[in-house]
């Protein structure tokens, strides 16, 4: 179990602070029972300000007011040695070398951005799904030279995927392997950042491809749910293959994707709409066995209303750390399909990470 004194407060860093994902951050932690925000760091431009004038704020909470005036850095180790863990929400295109600069420093860096995603050595975790992955944590240490004391990345996954694999988990410890998935995504426009999609874009329209997006679901959902090989390598699930096609689309609304899901079982005859329905509901991953704080009480809720779960009313629900199912019932053509809902900022993103540092320290891979 995660047992951290009352007293206790753990150092964290964030870089990318002043972006999106950055503030997502800034605004979960500020009631955090023993996360205290200590370093903050963004862009040149926005290096030596407070971060109430580096930051463009777009969260409909005000700055936590012990964030107002803190002073933001370069994304440079130097300025986050005293953390015990470091959160970055910064964007793919520079996220690769700074991160693993941090993680050279011997920092342990939970990372939102794709960069590290495929690498071979680094756990991809949905931490409602995967946890035990951090296994490979020792030996991603191992590979540099010297080998690290504290330092590693761990990565979430992509937000789409993040909503599909939590029930297709519980799916499959229940009633074994899945053969087959198809994923039609309606993803909402603060996936794309800010100032995100343009507005004559997006508004009365629905834009069918978003760039990468769909590779990332086939591939990542393949990393997620399968096993460690004896070698520390990921399977790919492949003790049973997997197939995932995916369709990805944006659409006008502000936050919270929705996701249309149809799978086959391998198991014959598949388990009925009810027994999906229980088995979602039974469902308990290692993050809430463990007390993590910013885990939900529900990894999936099961809605039983024929039009829920929708993003403005269910997205908030258990603060977006959880996932939503609705519409459990039979497919013509595979076995089983449904809907889901994901707050692809909150469980999608800046959560996930949080959660996945809880579940490290309660592992006791990150040192206190």
């Amino acid at each position: 179990m995660l047992r951290v004194p009352a007293d206790r407060k753990v150092n964290v860093g964030i870089l990318g602070a002043t972006g999106t994902v950055g503030q997502r951050f800034i605004a979960l932690l500020a009631d955090h029972p023993f996360f205290v925000v200590h370093a903050l760091g963004a862009s040149e431009r926005s290096a030596g300000k407070p971060y109430r004038k580096a930051v463009n704020w777009k969260q409909t909470d005000p700055i936590p007011t012990a964030i107002r005036d803190l002073l933001v850095h370069p994304c440079s180790p130097q300025f986050f040695l005293d953390c015990a863990v470091v959160f970055s929400g910064l964007d793919a295109d520079v996220a690769g070398d700074i991160e693993g600069a941090f993680r050279a420093a011997d920092l342990a860096v939970f990372s939102n951005a794709k960069s590290y995603r495929r690498d071979p050595h680094v756990p991809l975790i949905v931490p409602l799904v995967n946890t035990s992955h951090l296994s490979v944590i020792p030996q991603q240490r191992s590979l540099h030279s010297p080998p690290l004391e504290k330092g590693f990345i761990v990565t979430n996954a992509n937000c789409s995927t993040t909503g599909a694999v939590v029930p297709l988990a519980a799916l499959e410890r229940a009633f074994g392997p899945i053969e087959s998935c198809m994923i039609t995504t309606l993803q909402a426009i603060s996936g794309a950042g800010y100032p995100g999609v343009p507005s004559l874009d997006i508004f009365d329209n629905v834009v069918p491809h978003i760039s990468g997006e769909e590779e990332k679901m086939e591939w990542e959902t393949l990393k997620i749910l399968g096993g460690i090989a004896p070698d520390g390598a990921f399977d790919m699930h492949a003790a049973a293959p997997l197939r995932v096609s995916a369709a990805c689309t944006r659409v006008p609304v502000l936050e919270g994707h929705t996701e249309t899901v149809a799978l086959r079982f391998a198991r014959r005859p598949p388990p009925g709409p009810q027994q999906v329905r229980d088995a979602l509901r039974a469902y308990v991953p290692e993050a809430c066995e463990l007390g993590c704080p910013s885990a939900p009480e529900h990894a999936v809720y099961v809605h039983e209303e024929d039009d829920r779960p929708q993003p403005r009313l269910d997205r908030n629900f258990q603060r977006g750390a959880g996932v939503s199912v609705g519409r459990v019932r039979e497919c013509g053509v595979l076995d089983i399909k449904f809907v889901v809902l994901v707050n692809n900022v909150n469980i999608g993103a800046a959560t996930s990470s949080i959660i996945n540092a809880e579940v490290a320290i309660a592992k006791g891979i990150v040192q206190l």
